[in-house]
């Protein structure tokens, strides 16, 4: 079970895990292992995850996410096993980023005392600007 949150798991029958031939150097070691991991995970027929969760991704604005599924592509580290967890940690990354709402704004009336101390500076201000002026000469 991958854990996503305290009450959100994702069973591991849902993720989709492929390997595949890194690129860039790496030796002759590179020509012969598949180490770099693609995981596909289709998180609209996903009954384990909450809808809060596909909203989210849905209105995610994310190149990782299209047309119903998520796909991470990791090649960062020489080992399989360790791309496959790199890969795991991005998607909990990126499903606790779509469940993220942010707080409703309240609006408040602003308090007599700071109302009264607005106007007060900005009569300080403008006497401060209109001394600036050339002097009257009577």
């Amino acid at each position: 079970m991958l854990v996503i949150s305290n009450s959100v798991t994702l069973p591991w029958h849902e993720l989709q895990f492929q390997a595949m031939r890194a690129q860039g150097a790496g030796g002759q070691h590179v020509n012969k292992t598949d180490s770099a991991v693609w995981l596909r995970f289709d998180y609209r027929s996903s009954p384990s995850l909450p809808d809060l969760y596909k909203e989210g991704l849905d209105k995610l604005s994310d190149s990782r996410v299209h047309d119903g599924f998520i796909q991470i592509r990791v090649e960062t580290h020489r080992s399989q096993d360790m791309n496959r967890k790199e890969a795991m940690s991005r998607l909990v990354e990126l499903l606790k980023k779509a469940a993220w709402r942010p707080k409703a704004r309240h609006a408040t009336k602003p308090t007599r005392s700071s109302q009264r101390k607005r106007v007060d500076a900005k009569k300080r201000k403008g006497d401060i600007k209109s001394a600036r002026g050339k002097p009257v000469l009577e």
